[in-house]
């Protein structure tokens, strides 16, 4: 994959525009060519039909990238790391699934910015359960729900109904707003020399693949947790793979007294097994993920 080393890059010197013309030049792929070319990067490790199925997709890297513009990091420095994202998810696609390059990438495009975002910020260091990674991530998109994008200090109510939604406290909600203020980049801002019309950010990054794709993106999120699930699931016992698939996996649980019955042990026995396979599955899963780009490195 030395052929990486060749992508047009963004520089904080070159500026975005630049950039964004740059990587219009590479077509978008046809579904039978990148099928092709997917093959001959699994069956033979052919560089150059990586190098293909990357630059044809870093339209969508940009775009993706542009939804985080609102966490006072450097555009360019977002835009690179989506890239990463790109790459690895070309390194890893399986074109026998029956599914678009784009379906696939956005999730690792998405890991690999957020991993960079909670590594810089250090906001984010200090708080580090998972309601105020939601509240991080997701604060810009509740704001816009409820009308209140463009505002300053946000209103009593809608703060009560943003930390309602979020599940976290609303001083929480009135720091981290006060925090992400700012420093927004709009897609609305046009792009290219003076004389050659009104074209804007989002008009240089439409992507149909894009599109279609997002419609499957949480379906394929959830499909990638499933498969870890599974793959962590062998670190334990048959015992204690039973008991925790019937108390946490199940839709209809099963209580310790029936599970106590089954196994001809007592019910404090059945709940100390369950949680600790629930512990030795919780540590396994960190470390998938930690792998897999899905949590910041530690």
């Amino acid at each position: 994959m030395s052929n990486y080393a060749n992508l047009p890059a963004p520089t904080p010197e070159g500026g975005l525009n630049r950039y964004l013309q740059e990587i219009r030049k590479f077509p978008l792929l046809e579904p039978e060519e990148e099928y092709m070319l997917a093959k001959r990067w699994v069956e033979q490790e052919d560089a150059e039909a990586a190098h293909k199925m990357v630059t044809s997709h870093l339209r969508l890297a940009a775009k993706i990238a542009m939804g985080y513009r609102g966490y006072g990091l450097p555009q360019a420095e977002v835009i690179s790391e989506a890239n990463v994202g790109l790459m690895q998810a070309v390194k890893r696609f399986d074109p026998e699934k029956g599914f678009r390059l784009a379906t696939y990438a956005m999730w690792w495009i998405r890991a690999s910015i957020q991993e960079y975002i909670l590594r810089s910020w250090s906001l984010v260091k200090l708080g580090t359960t998972s309601a105020q990674k939601k509240l991080f991530f997701n604060l810009r998109k509740a704001k816009a729900r409820i009308g209140a994008l463009e505002e300053g200090d946000l209103r009593p109510e809608n703060v009560k109904q943003i930390a309602h939604d979020l599940g976290v406290t609303e001083d929480e909600v009135i720091s981290m707003n006060r925090r992400m203020s700012g420093g927004d980049a709009s897609l609305n801002a046009t792009v290219g020399q003076e004389g050659e019309g009104t074209m804007q950010w989002q008009d240089w990054l439409e992507d149909e693949d894009a599109d279609q794709a997002a419609d499957y993106e949480e379906r394929d999120e959830l499909e990638a947790r499933r498969e870890m699930l599974a793959e962590a699931m062998s670190v334990l016992n048959e015992r204690e793979r039973d008991i925790l698939t019937q108390r946490r996996l199940s839709e209809d649980t099963v209580t310790l007294e029936d599970l106590s019955t089954q196994y001809d042990v007592s019910r404090e026995r059945i709940r100390q097994i369950e949680v600790r396979a629930f512990e030795k599955l919780q540590e396994r899963m960190r470390e998938l993920a930690a792998e897999k780009g899905m949590l910041p490195a530690a």
